[in-house]
């Protein structure tokens, strides 16, 4: 069944026209992947179907009854909002379903007309279907355990003071508690570690609804979506079955298919052509016909391939034996240690990936590197070589009330004369760079506040590339990036002489570039792990069990001591002692844990016939009354399975 359908959207900006006579459908539980490249619209059209634009031209119709939530590039927030206020709006349909579901309850108890008893029933079971579609009875428990996941500790914060990647987890757990009918994402991963959006992608694949994403995360849109809607500028959509692997499949095959036909096309005009110069009497019929098919053809638009962004690095001097280097580094923010005694070395022609949770200093540990920042121990080494670009996330060096002309370096208005680049060994005009980048003449004159995002990164990496280094460092360069400008960064990075360091939450992006990874493990730890993103996680996971092992097997006939603490680990909260270490269980404990699967398999099936209960109108007909101490009693026995789980792992982990 049709959940959304979108008839002949137009939408433009003063003389650019982003999108005309668009159409398209989302089915009910559909999960459709939205792509294009940058300014193509795909933000514009996630805000018009989200009701939060309106197009120019074009209607946008919804099933009735349906919800939609939105999850914008940059969250909005309410002034004065807090972490728990924005879960309470999250949960308002919930709260107001489980009003509803009380008031309905005492009226069902107190009625005795056989008719209405009847209606209030029939409305009962659909309020107890809502319910359990919202998220079910006990909606605070789910969104803890959300915040927890995404690293959100402070529920009465006010948004406002909370760091932008904060805000984007707020927003994403407020997202998450509607689930909605249709739930809406505009580049979700953004500001997310790889772990993080590794179980969003769970989170959002466990829901029930329809879902259509823009992201630039390859692994994300191959695993979440079963069809795939292109944008493509002046030409509308176009429909793929199947994920984004399926999708470059059909799409190479049909340019494929259009590039041999337009082949054929070209043929048949130059014969035409030849035809017509040998000067036909036009006057017979037949020879009108032709000339007019001849005509007809050679004024219809033939397949063009699409244009792709050319990225090109301006000429650097070749790198010396030294590149870039760290002795002992220390950095401090007040208690907290960033890094502790942290060696590094850069060597020529590798590309280091920096991976790690948000927070825990990936750009701190940059700017230190660069000499930004001066370490409070150790020291840095640049080689006499090395010529440094720096990508900032902030992209603080977009000027943007600039040109766009004008922020790829090029002079003001009215200076007169033309500005040129250096690339591959030739002199070319800077506007002529900007429009094989994808910006074209009156884009060049347009003001960089107008770009989209992706825009806007597409022009500082093309700025960046001109300074002829031989060292890039790039912090979040794939945010907002098209998935087709993406694909040329990594050819380019492929291709460099000079060296990387590269901070991004891009799996597949890391599995492509990386030859080694640096990984950001708190406490001021770095360890550095050879290969990409994959090799990494295989080794992590590798030296985990061997230390889980390391630790449990005996030595000697003698238990194997826990490793020591590191320092400032020796002693909990307030001076307590350390847990306990692993060994063998006491007699008591034994028989607690011999005994604890039966008692959680009991407590869960307490728990769903509670929940069947409550679900069931006929409980509502039998005892209104009594459906209060079966909810405080659900309650509890939600807590006690909750309790008896983790008394399990705790005595799991006591056994060792």
């Amino acid at each position: 069944m049709t959940l959304l359908h979108a008839a002949g959207l137009r939408l433009s900006f003063g003389s650019r026209v982003v999108f005309d006579g668009l159409t398209f459908t989302i089915d009910e539980a559909e999960r459709v992947g939205l792509v294009g490249v940058n300014g193509s619209g795909k933000s514009s059209l996630m805000r018009i179907l989200a009701r939060a634009a309106e197009p120019d031209r074009g209607e946008v119709q919804l099933r009735r009854g349906a919800s939609v939530t939105y999850l914008p590039q940059e969250p909005e927030f309410e002034a004065g909002a807090t972490v728990a206020s924005e879960l309470e709006v999250a949960r308002a349909p919930l709260r107001a379903a489980l009003a509803a579901h009380a008031e309905l309850s005492g009226r069902l108890a107190a009625e005795r007309d056989e008719a209405a008893h009847e209606r209030l029933l029939a409305e009962l079971a659909a309020l107890s279907e809502e319910i359990d579609h919202l998220g079910g009875w006990d909606t605070a428990h789910e969104a803890r355990r959300l915040l927890d996941r995404l690293g959100v500790k402070e529920w009465e914060r006010a948004v406002a003071d909370l760091s932008g990647g904060t805000r984007k987890r707020v927003a994403i757990a407020r997202a998450l508690l509607t689930r909605p009918d249709l739930l809406l994402l505009d580049e979700p991963t953004n500001h997310l570690d790889a772990d993080t959006v590794d179980w969003l992608e769970e989170e959002i694949d466990a829901l029930g609804g329809a879902l259509l994403l823009v992201t630039h995360d390859r692994y994300f849109l191959d695993d979440l979506v079963d069809r795939i809607v292109e944008i493509t500028p002046g030409a509308g959509v176009t429909s793929y079955p199947g994920n984004y692997q399926a999708y470059l499949e059909q799409k190479l095959v049909a340019e494929e298919q259009g590039a041999l036909a337009q082949h054929k096309r070209e043929r048949w005009i130059a014969q035409e052509v030849a035809w017509l110069r040998k000067g036909v009497e036009a006057r017979r019929t037949k020879s009108k016909a032709r000339i007019a098919r001849a005509r007809q053809l050679m004024a219809e638009r033939g397949f063009t391939p699409p244009r792709v962004a050319e990225l090109k690095l301006a000429p650097a001097p070749r790198l010396s034996q030294v590149v870039l280097e760290g002795e002992g580094l220390v950095k401090r923010f007040g208690a907290t240690a960033v890094l502790d005694g942290v060696d590094f070395k850069l060597q020529r022609g590798e590309r280091l990936g920096l991976v790690g949770p948000n927070g825990v200093g990936k750009t701190t540990f940059l700017r230190v590197v660069l000499g930004e920042l001066p370490p409070d121990a150790g020291r840095t080494v640049v080689g006499a070589k090395t010529r440094v670009a720096y990508y900032d996330q902030q992209r603080t060096r977009l000027d943007p009330e600039q040109t766009v002309y004008e922020a790829a370096g090029g002079g003001a208005p009215g200076k007169g004369g033309e500005d040129f680049v250096e690339l591959s060994g030739r002199r070319v005009a800077l506007r002529d760079y900007l429009d094989d980048l994808l910006f074209p003449p009156t884009v060049q004159r347009m003001q960089v506040k107008a770009l989209s995002g992706g825009e806007r990164n597409r022009l500082l990496l093309a700025r960046l590339f001109l300074e002829g280094a031989n060292v890039l460092v790039l912090d979040e360069p794939t945010n907002d990036l098209d998935l087709v400008t993406l694909n040329v960064l990594e050819r380019l990075l492929l291709d460099f002489d000079g060296s990387v360091l590269l901070v991004t939450h891009d799996r597949y992006f890391l599995d492509k570039v990386a030859t080694g990874i640096l990984a950001f493990e708190g406490g001021g730890r770095v360890t550095r792990y050879p290969g990409n993103y994959e090799t990494y996680r295989t080794l992590k996971e590798q030296a985990a069990r061997a230390a889980e092992a390391e630790r449990a097997a005996p030595r000697g006939g003698e238990r194997v001591p826990s490793p020591s603490p590191r320092r400032g680990e020796g002693r909990g909260e307030e001076g307590r002692p350390p847990a306990r270490k692993p060994g063998k269980l006491g007699f008591n404990e034994q028989r607690e844990l011999e005994g604890m699967e039966a008692a959680i398999l009991a407590a869960e099936e307490r728990q769903a016939e509670l929940e069947r209960t409550l679900s069931d109108p006929a409980t509502y007909q039998r005892d209104g009354a009594a459906v209060a101490g079966l909810r405080a009693e659900l309650e509890t026995v939600t807590a006690e399975v909750e309790r008896l789980y983790a008394r399990w792992q705790e005595l799991e982990g006591l056994r060792g």
